[in-house]
């Protein structure tokens, strides 16, 4: 699907910044496509982008709203359908990365059908897939896996992207969530698909190509997780990374969500290198990417030393100290 731009973020009134990651997501790549940001009373996330409501926005020349925001469930609360009927009846477009489809609401769909806008699901593709197959295919990938979700593997293969390009690489994105899609254009939210289709939509998404190309997979979940993990193992399975990254937040000791106790990067390595051999036999890791948001750069950079030191891999914080430690191991292996 094709979204109008400019956008304006619709942010609710979300309890923290974690839930507002589509939003901050899509600022962090596409700030030139955001003209602002409408935030209720109590929000307590802030895109750092102008403040506006629907009017201001189509004023401004905003040609969507996006619904912006994440929660468990991917629900539609109740208390927003008012700002998304507002947004309809200014002129605004109306894209949600939610699970519940914005046409299901009565209200919505009514204003929608009153003033012609359009009502943009991305999650709920059009794509028919087949299962997987596990047949090798020409072509490099690499996957960002996690210890937990919401760790950074988007951010972090955004970031590798640019890098190896910058570098030499044929790379390309490959978005599996409704910010990835949000800021690529192309990608499917794989965990919207029906679980016997998993696989096959990340075969879908990462076709043939080239046999020196590099297709850069967004991660979702961990293997780990007891929410997410039939998700985290269709992808796995279906992408046939030759490489992998492992997406770290070092401050947390249970999974987000859950009381699952956090597993340790050696235990992701395992794991993921275990079940991916299915359909890769020869997948492996090549770094470590760790979020030291939540910490100063002297413990960060002792952090990222350590983990490097355990594991043997370049370790790096994307965001804030880049990833040309683990774009310069993947060259030395791959374009000498």
């Amino acid at each position: 699907m094709e979204l109008e731009r400019p956008y304006l973020l619709f942010l609710g009134d979300v309890p923290d910044a974690l839930a507002a990651k589509t939003s901050l997501g899509i600022v962090d790549w596409r700030r030139d496509w955001c003209v602002g940001q409408w935030r209720l009373p109590g929000c307590k996330a802030d895109a750092k982008l102008p403040e506006m409501n629907a009017t201001d926005a189509a004023a401004q020349g905003a040609k969507t709203m996006i619904v912006g925001v994440v929660n468990a469930g991917g629900v539609l609360p109740d208390h927003w359908i008012a700002s998304i009927v507002e947004a309809l009846e200014a002129g605004l477009d109306v894209a949600s990365g939610l699970h519940k489809p914005l046409a299901s609401v009565p209200a919505i769909a009514e204003a929608a059908a009153k003033t012609g806008q359009r009502l943009l699901d991305v999650r709920l593709s059009k794509q028919s897939f087949a299962t997987g197959k596990g047949t090798k295919r020409p072509g490099k990938r690499l996957l960002t896996v996690g210890t937990d979700c919401s760790v950074g593997k988007k951010y972090t293969a955004l970031a590798l992207e640019a890098g190896m390009n910058a570098k030499g690489f044929d790379a390309t994105f490959c978005a599996t969530g409704q910010t990835g899609v949000f800021i690529s254009g192309r990608g499917v939210a794989i965990d919207a698909v029906v679980a016997d289709f998993i696989s096959g939509a990340a075969e879908w998404l990462t076709p043939e190509t080239a046999p020196d190309a590099w297709q850069i997979v967004e991660g979702q979940g961990s293997l780990f997780h007891p929410s997410f993990a039939g998700v985290s193992l269709g992808l796995l399975h279906g992408a046939q990374p030759d490489a992998f990254v492992v997406c770290h937040e070092p401050t947390r000791t249970r999974m987000r969500g859950v009381e699952t106790p956090l597993p340790s990067i050696g235990e992701v390595i395992e794991m993921n290198i275990a079940l991916g051999r299915l359909t890769n036999p020869a997948i492996k890791p090549v770094g470590v990417a760790v979020n030291t948001a939540a910490l100063d750069e002297g413990a960060a950079r002792a952090l990222l030393y350590e983990i490097a030191t355990e594991y043997n891999l370049p370790t790096i914080d994307p965001v804030r100290f880049g990833v040309d430690p683990i774009v310069d191991a993947l060259a030395t292996e791959y374009l000498s």
